[in-house]
């Protein structure tokens, strides 16, 4: 299964957004991209099985 997220870096409020079409519901921010990767990482199996 292959998904697509996005992550981005929001100047003004100095954090970074994960966000996924693929995955409904996801929506995460952090001020560290190496701790959005983590949350990013044990959300979207969770949200998958939740909307499936």
């Amino acid at each position: 299964m292959e998904l697509t997220i996005k992550m981005t870096w929001d100047p003004d409020a100095c954090v970074w957004i994960a966000e996924s079409e693929d995955v409904p519901g996801l929506v995460l921010e952090s001020g560290s991209f190496d701790a959005l990767l983590e949350r990013v990482r044990f959300a979207v199996p969770e949200l998958l099985s939740l909307n499936c």
